[in-house]
């Protein structure tokens, strides 16, 4: 768990027992967003591995409202991954008394959440750099001379 207060605060679920690809479409569907808002869509969406997901989110949120003393309202997804793990072999029946193999394949799901209000002054601070100010102030000397 990294609380670095700049990259936000992180929670990882690793083992899951879904595949990355299902698990991507969820992922993709609640990136950059408000993470109470993100739960309640996962709660009503219908799919299978919703709930695992949303378990992460809530955990993510969980470290921060306890370690950096963060209002859970403020919280947005600035980052979600999900990756692929290990893959359990396994055998099914197949025709003429042969075994057909496959995988059941399992994911890491990474979740980063910051404040909203931090981000903005973080962007802020890139925007209006000291050096851009000056460049700018020249600028419109020299253009009404």
């Amino acid at each position: 768990m990294n609380t670095d207060h700049k990259q936000g605060t992180n929670a990882q679920v690793k083992n899951y027992r879904g595949t990355p690809r299902k698990l991507r479409l969820l992922a993709d569907m609640v990136r950059g967003k408000n993470a109470k808002r993100a739960i309640a869509e996962l709660s009503f969406t219908n799919k299978r591995h919703a709930t695992g997901v949303a378990k992460a989110v809530q955990s993510a949120v969980a470290n921060a409202v306890n370690n950096q003393n963060i209002n859970p309202h403020d919280l947005v997804i600035s980052h979600i991954e999900v990756s692929e793990g290990k893959s359990m072999k396994r055998f099914r029946a197949g025709s003429r008394g042969m075994a057909h193999r496959f995988k059941r394949r399992l994911s890491h799901i990474s979740v980063t959440v910051s404040d909203k209000n931090n981000n903005k002054a973080v962007a802020e601070e890139i925007i209006s750099t000291p050096e851009t100010e000056e460049s700018v102030t020249q600028e419109d000397n020299n253009t009404k001379d």
